[in-house]
């Protein structure tokens, strides 16, 4: 019988420890902390979204990066068979907005008690407590682990294979403070930078202060990036305004619609993380806000029209309670640089237009995302080309097994980087114990 340690009890951790003790294996998993599941625990806002339920094949298309290294474990541990586990171990699921799953319940807790209690009826050892110092190998080849009890000399026991399922840097609080990619590194892999991603932007306009708390449902959000990292400075102008040289309409790395937040940093919510997951820190970045994107400018200007001749002797700033909440009214009156006691019978048509163009285009430019303690995921870790994505064993070192966030595979929100860790987990912790 295979003896395999698994470092880490998060949700690859677990799905690794599972898989193998089912496919024969003799399993030890090492978990630094006194409890499984701590970063499953806050995912979801804690409710923990498990997966995502679109079809399979749309699975690939919210990867951001190294999408065709992941075919061989989702394809053989997918989203319906994740769900199908937890439904058959006594966790029900349901389908919410956006093909996301949650359990019925809404309790993370219970996603964790269910793969743990899997994890123990399969018989696996797990040592709370434990931190790994080191992963030993010889000849090219895992020969075991180095780690210590609380309070206990340090310990080298022999393992057939190591699983690293550390995960990244995001949230340090739960563990994930990088400790695999020492081990990585150690064993001569090469490590992607590590970056937060599904992470908040700073920016640098005043205004984004002052609507601090403000929630924007259904809005369109556009970014813009620019390889002169210069361009930015100064404030948001050619390089978030969608105009390339000449004139011509540049491309928005990314364009989304959904619900964003304003904070006392800069923006937040679901538009923002996942536009982070597109952000290049070494390029200027600018972000396009669309408060109306239900609605092209000849509409809009019609509609703003409307509002004006009802009341065509009402002065600018009290006109405008039928477009925006009342927080952000005066943001838009300074940003359009209109008299704000001008009555709106007065105001030329041109201010009008241009007034039309700033709400489908208000402008704010990137300064930079928050840290690590902030960010839902981690972008980079170690390098892909060097593991086999039918195995997820190292091409370097034998023995040596990779899953989760550790690697350099990150996705878009929605339940899909969940479901990578429970791929990957799978997949090496067959692997692992298959050969």
């Amino acid at each position: 019988m295979k003896k395999i340690a698994v470092i880490g009890c998060g949700a690859a951790g677990m799905m690794a420890a599972l898989a193998a003790a089912e496919s024969g294996g003799s399993v030890t998993v090492f978990e630094k902390n006194e409890k499984p599941g701590k970063k499953i625990y806050i995912t979801g806002k804690g409710r923990c979204n498990v997966t995502n339920a679109c079809d399979v094949n749309e699975y690939f298309d919210n990867v951001r990066r190294n999408p065709r290294f992941l075919y061989s474990a989702v394809y053989g541990f997918d989203n319906s068979m994740v769900m199908d586990f937890f439904e058959k171990n006594g966790c029900r699921l349901k389908i919410e907005r956006g093909d996301r799953v949650f359990p019925v319940s809404d309790h993370s807790s219970d996603i964790i008690k269910t793969l743990f209690n899997a994890v123990k009826r399969a018989g696996v050892n797990v040592q709370f407590d434990t931190p790994v110092y080191s992963v030993e190998a010889l000849g090219g080849s895992v020969t075991g682990v180095t780690y210590s009890k609380k309070d206990e000399p340090i310990t080298r026991e022999e393992f057939d294979a190591v699983i690293i399922c550390t995960g990244g840097k995001s949230y340090p609080s739960t563990g994930s403070t990088g400790d695999g990619y020492r081990f990585a590194k150690d064993m001569g892999h090469s490590i992607v930078e590590p970056r937060p991603s599904l992470v908040p932007f700073e920016v640098s306009e005043h205004w984004c202060t002052d609507l601090q708390g403000l929630s924007l449902k259904n809005v369109g959000l556009r970014m813009y990036q620019d390889k002169d990292a210069g361009a930015a400075k100064g404030g948001a102008a050619a390089q978030i305004n969608g105009e390339a040289k000449g004139g011509k309409k540049k491309k928005p790395v990314y364009d989304g619609f959904g619900e964003m937040l304003f904070t006392h940093f800069g923006v937040s919510g679901p538009l923002v993380l996942t536009a982070s997951c597109y952000y290049d820190r070494d390029k200027s970045a600018g972000l396009l806000l669309d408060l109306k994107p239900a609605l092209n400018e000849e509409q809009l200007d019609k509609r703003i029209l409307r509002d004006f001749d009802d009341a065509p002797n009402r002065i600018f700033r009290n006109s405008l309670g039928g477009l925006f909440p009342s927080k952000l009214i005066p943001v838009m009156v300074e940003l359009s640089g209109i008299d704000p006691e001008k009555p709106v019978n007065s105001i030329t048509r041109e201010e009008r237009l241009a007034f039309v163009k700033l709400i489908k285009n208000v402008p704010m430019t990137v300064t930079g995302t928050r840290s690590f303690n902030e960010a839902i995921i981690t972008r980079g870790g170690v390098n892909v080309k060097e593991i086999d994505p039918s195995t997820m064993e190292s091409k370097i070192v034998s023995g040596l097994y990779f899953a989760g966030e550790v690697m350099d595979v990150d996705t878009e929100t929605g339940g899909f980087n969940l479901q990578v860790a429970w791929s990957t987990g799978h997949l090496a912790g067959e692997s692992a114990a298959a050969k």
